[in-house]
């Protein structure tokens, strides 16, 4: 492990804190337990970060360890709380494509480096630092329908980015399942045509 691995804990807090805030508490309806858990998996991020052998595996990995800590909540309450049906939806997730989901997801932000200015601007301020549309039309002075269009319209061309790269297959969930590269050399998911 380099110096720059072992200090990637900050960058980790950086970059992950909101979006798992925010996947946590979309399956954790108590909010000061959702914080509790956001601790809890910070922790196990800082005490194994120095056993993640492949970092472009990082996003992924940062995701199974969010999943486990909330079963691990849903097994062990026993304050009254049912298992409910968040459960089942989490334990699918843990049993699903989770990993193949959390690889394209990792390709999102190379990719967005390929959007015009204004379109990169409106996904970054929303998607990554998770600010609302509202919050969104304050920042850039314009319309609230002005910035949720300009939203609507950079996710679309950030899709097309993607499909330009890669076939990729979604449930109907909309859950990300498989995915094939239609370039041998692709700049962002950089393996073989043939992959299966």
């Amino acid at each position: 492990m380099t110096d720059s691995q072992t200090l990637s804990i900050d960058q980790v807090w950086d970059d992950f804190t909101i979006q798992l805030r925010r996947f946590i508490a979309s399956r954790v309806r108590n909010e000061t337990d959702a914080e509790d858990i956001l601790q809890e998996v910070f922790i196990k991020i800082h005490r194994g970060i120095d056993k993640l052998e492949n970092q472009l595996k990082l996003e992924a990995w940062v995701y199974q360890i969010t999943r486990n800590a909330i079963i691990d909540y849903y097994r062990r309450s026993d304050n009254g709380v049912k298992v409910t049906s968040e459960l089942p939806d989490v334990l699918a997730e843990e049993n699903g494509n989770e990993e193949i989901e959390s690889e394209v997801a990792a390709w999102l932000r190379p990719m967005m480096e390929e959007l015009p200015e204004k379109y990169r601007e409106a996904l970054q301020l929303t998607e990554i630092q998770g600010l609302t549309q509202k919050e969104l039309a304050d920042r850039l002075n314009i319309s609230i329908s002005g910035a949720k269009s300009r939203v609507q319209r950079a996710r679309e061309k950030l899709k097309d980015v993607l499909l330009e790269c890669c076939h990729v297959e979604v449930d109907r969930r909309g859950k990300v399942v498989d995915w094939e590269s239609k370039e041998p050399e692709c700049r962002f998911c950089t393996v073989p045509l043939t992959r299966k």
